[in-house]
């Protein structure tokens, strides 16, 4: 524990970084903010990259009324830092972390590829039938 109450952690080179319970955290609004906050874990930051992806490619949408647009070079960005942080953190994640990070990247890999044919075919289709997709 800090002077102040929260929890120290290593973070690396000797170095310590302080983290805050949601009790000790400054409220700017509390009307936005009465949920309550997930842990700050490797776990959710990497859920969090995973889902940032596959709403760059277009597997989730923040409304019904808009079709999800895929962008794929966002999502092969996202793809591209998951896999860096395996790169990276090698020999230093639990099994878990570590088949959780795994997981994620072959799934979105594969859904990457599945993205890029079907953008492929759709952009043939429009080449091939300009008149259709005016509408």
């Amino acid at each position: 524990m800090s002077a102040r109450g929260g929890a120290a952690r290593e973070c690396g080179a000797g170095f310590y970084t302080e983290e805050m319970s949601d009790a000790e955290a400054p409220r700017a609004d509390t009307s936005a903010s009465d949920f309550p906050l997930p842990p700050a874990t490797f776990e959710y930051f990497l859920i969090t990259l995973k889902m940032q992806a596959e709403m760059h490619l277009g597997l989730l949408r923040l409304s019904e009324d808009e079709p999800a647009q895929p962008n794929l070079r966002a999502a092969r960005h996202t793809i591209d830092l998951l896999a860096m942080l395996q790169d990276k953190t090698r020999g230093n994640l639990s099994t878990e972390e570590q088949r959780l990070l795994e997981n994620s990247l072959t799934e979105l890999r594969f859904r990457y590829v599945y993205a890029v044919e079907e953008d492929r075919k759709k952009n043939e289709q429009e080449r091939a039938n300009p008149a259709a997709s005016t509408d």
